[in-house]
């Protein structure tokens, strides 16, 4: 709910018009609730509810309707989601011949104030600077030297036990997770908007085989759906490039992305497959130093969390991940053989029903 003040609206139309204005009334669209402007507020106004505003500026009388959205499912769980309908709608309003013209966009604040954000032509976020260094600057130095310092390995140890920190914290509305699923294929920096930027080439993919990735995943899809028990808080976009040591053990992480809750596979598979992936470059298989990491890495999250349902549900989120690194579009120099391994494991992954992490080389052939 949201305090609705005649003198908040008053105000906002004043700087929107550029004018002294008269408020007549505020009431709900379609008559009901008239705000008596002497109390100034509506109280008991609920987002979703569209105000129709009557007030007169140079002598004339003008009728406006001020619409929110109602937080909810079908994507306007997040406030950034009804933000973004907005945002579009008036824009897009108004380059519709016939259509009705929106005026502006705003948001209501948390002190009952209104803002315009009408002018606005492109958002932006303001951030803390960070001193340290980005965890794959550790992986990129592991695969030239060919070894690890046990540095490396209280690394991985402190990262799996962050992360597992980050998953004890269970979301309680069960929708966000099925929607998180969807957004898994369906979201254009997800599977299918990967799979729509790969130029296919026979020398690792074809389309027949990126056409049977998408069946694959969304056939996890429906699998998935009915574990709305594992919605836990996430990051989001948990890997090397997203996490700065400042010294030895001590780090921070950065670009939480896609909302705060989902899968905690999404996050062990974002870190675990660069370990992989590294692994794949140097070695053409799990091997070595990257293999003490990744196994390290998982067999410690396990511990910390007792959750072995987790490698039954990874397997779309590992696949929507190797579409990443395999892509030419981040990676332009890898080998068409490092590719191929990847799409490998897309593929064999996909057709388990339990992940086998202690025999990963299996998936690569």
């Amino acid at each position: 709910m949201v305090e609705v003040k005649a003198e908040e609206i008053k105000k906002y139309l004043e700087e929107l018009y550029r004018e002294k204005i008269t408020l007549i009334e505020i009431s709900r669209v379609g008559g009901e609730g008239k705000v008596k402007l002497e109390e100034g507020e509506i109280k008991g106004y609920g987002y979703g509810e569209p105000l129709l505003i009557r007030f007169s500026v140079k002598g004339q009388v003008k009728k406006l309707v001020l619409t929110t959205v109602r937080p909810g499912g079908f994507g306007h769980e997040h406030f950034s989601d009804r933000a973004q309908m907005l945002l579009w709608a008036h824009s897009a309003y108004n380059s519709l011949p016939r259509h009705v013209r929106s005026l502006d966009v705003g948001c209501f604040n948390t002190d009952s104030t209104l803002t315009s954000l009408g002018k606005m032509e492109e958002a932006f976020l303001l951030t803390e600077y960070v001193e340290g260094e980005e965890y794959y600057r550790d992986l990129e130095r592991i695969k030239r030297e060919r070894r690890i310092m046990e540095l490396d390995l209280d690394r991985a140890k402190a990262l799996a036990r962050y992360i597992a920190d980050v998953h004890s914290v269970k979301g309680r509305e069960k929708n966000l997770y099925v929607r998180r699923l969807r957004e898994l294929l369906g979201h254009g920096e997800a599977i299918m908007g990967l799979l729509d930027s790969y130029r296919p080439d026979p020398s690792y993919v074809t389309t027949d085989e990126l056409v049977k990735i998408e069946k694959k995943c969304v056939d996890w899809r429906w699998r998935l759906k009915g574990k709305k028990h594992r919605l836990s808080r996430v990051h989001g976009d948990f890997h090397p490039w997203n996490v700065k040591f400042k010294g030895e053990l001590d780090f921070v992480v950065l670009d939480r992305s896609r909302g705060e809750w989902g899968e905690p596979a999404d996050d062990v598979t974002a870190m675990s497959i660069n370990y992989l992936f590294y692994s794949i470059q140097e070695f053409g298989e799990l091997r070595g130093p990257f293999k003490a990491l990744w196994t390290i890495f998982i067999e410690t999250y396990l511990e910390e969390t007792g959750d072995s349902e987790v490698l039954r549900v990874m397997q779309p989120f590992y696949a929507w991940r190797g579409l990443v690194i395999a892509n030419p579009i981040w990676y332009p120099t890898l080998k068409p053989s490092v590719r191929r391994k990847i799409f490998n494991f897309i593929f064999n992954v996909l057709g388990e029903e339990e992940f086998n992490y202690k025999e990963v080389n299996n998936y690569l052939k």
